[in-house]
């Protein structure tokens, strides 16, 4: 019998605040933390973002970084998130010496080098971010500060890499080449992302309504969450709060940016995690969609969800309208809101729903509903086609 892989800890930050609990109860009160961008400093203030309230000086002060550091706002995030989660587990220092760190990001330290751009040939005073450019540097700044000394690598495959990094973890402790390993990803707000994703005409002007007929855009978000991930012999005299069961990647190559209509990257991943997983889709009792509100990929992952639930259509939601989407962190933070299904029986609602798309008639649950919830299907796609779906289950 598959019992997957076992989650020990977890953490997270948000637009919705810091911490599993001040998540926890935001999701279950249904208030988004969607507002206006206040830190990121940007002309285009009509976009409501996920931001988290927190200045940079203030996580410095909190985190007691010497002056003339070099940690970006991403490794910021990450390491409250990934504290968090080792606090959780319990890992001692010991512990963390031998421990693996996989983290997914898209823009790495992006807000240090755009904000000191024009000054990098006329001084040398801000040259330690100049490497922060690669997403690889947020991940070694943070495995830096928290001690963490065993394997450590970066994905960066677009919105899926915080999902890849657990699933490359999870695959990891099965194969026997590592024993425990902190997952996740992190993703700050930069003018370069809310640019490009205004240039690609994909960013709404109001709260993110996904599935709904007349969605038009994202909302871009910020955050940072991680997992640890624990072979089954390390993790049996711990509180296990759920299982890593299944997981699928696949790639369409349709396109740059766009999913196909048709949606066979999301299918094929999906299949693929109920594979691995050992299970039918007739188990799965939440579906925590990618859901990002833009024309194409909700029709796109609803046309997949279609062909592969061709009986029952299972609860699905998206958590996009609560946090925004957070990018490469957005699959570790829709982990956290997954293994809160399982250990609470709850579906999060799909906030902002009001008319159904004309081309499916799907219905996402609208209002926190409580249910035995057994198996979570989560979804996160990416650009460039990268597709990939987890399934999560409780501890069995």
């Amino acid at each position: 019998m598959n019992r997957g892989v076992a989650i020990t800890g977890m953490g997270i930050i948000s637009a919705l605040g810091s911490g599993v609990e001040a998540n926890f109860k935001a999701l279950i009160k249904s208030q988004d933390g969607i507002t206006f961008p206040e830190i990121l400093k940007t002309k285009h203030t009509s976009f409501p973002l996920g931001e988290v309230k927190t200045l940079n000086l203030d996580f410095e002060k909190k985190l007691q970084l010497p002056d003339h550091h070099s940690y970006t706002r991403a490794s910021l995030l990450g390491i409250i998130a990934a504290k968090e989660a080792i606090k959780y587990s319990g890992l001692n220092a010991k512990e963390l010496s031998n421990t693996g760190f996989i983290s997914g990001s898209s823009v790495g330290g992006m807000d240090a080098t755009e904000k000191y751009y024009l000054e990098y040939e006329k001084s040398t005073s801000h040259h330690q971010y100049i490497p922060a450019q690669h997403p690889g540097f947020t991940t070694n700044k943070i495995s830096e500060h928290l001690n963490i000394k065993g394997f450590t690598t970066t994905i960066s495959t677009a919105c899926s890499s915080g999902a890849n990094a657990i699933m490359l973890g999870a695959r990891l402790i099965k194969a026997g080449e590592l024993k425990r390993v902190i997952v996740g990803g992190t993703d700050c707000l930069t003018k370069f992302t809310l640019n490009g994703f205004n240039s690609l005409k994909i960013l709404s002007e109001e709260k993110c309504k996904a599935f709904d007929d007349s969605r038009n855009g994202l909302n871009l978000g910020e955050g940072a969450a991680y997992l640890v991930l624990e072979a089954e012999h390390l993790a049996k005299n711990k509180k296990i709060v759920g299982r890593v069961l299944g997981y699928g990647n696949a790639n369409d190559a349709y396109h740059q940016t766009a999913a196909s209509e048709t949606g066979e990257g999301a299918y094929k991943a999906m299949k693929d995690a109920l594979e691995v997983a050992g299970i039918g889709a007739e188990k799965i009792d939440y579906i925590n969609a990618h859901g990002t509100a833009t024309r194409n990929n909700d029709l796109s992952e609803t046309n997949a969800i279609k062909e592969l639930f061709t009986s029952v259509i299972p609860d699905l939601s998206s958590t996009k309208a609560f946090t925004g989407h957070t990018l490469a962190a957005a699959g570790a933070l829709e982990a956290v809101f997954s293994i809160l299904s399982l250990q609470n029986n709850l579906i999060f609602p799909n906030l902002n729903f009001s008319k159904p798309m004309k081309e499916s008639g799907l219905l996402p649950i609208t209002e926190l509903k409580h249910k035995t919830v057994n198996y979570v299907l989560s979804n996160s796609f990416g650009f460039g086609g990268n597709c990939t779906s987890l399934i999560f289950s409780k501890n069995e």
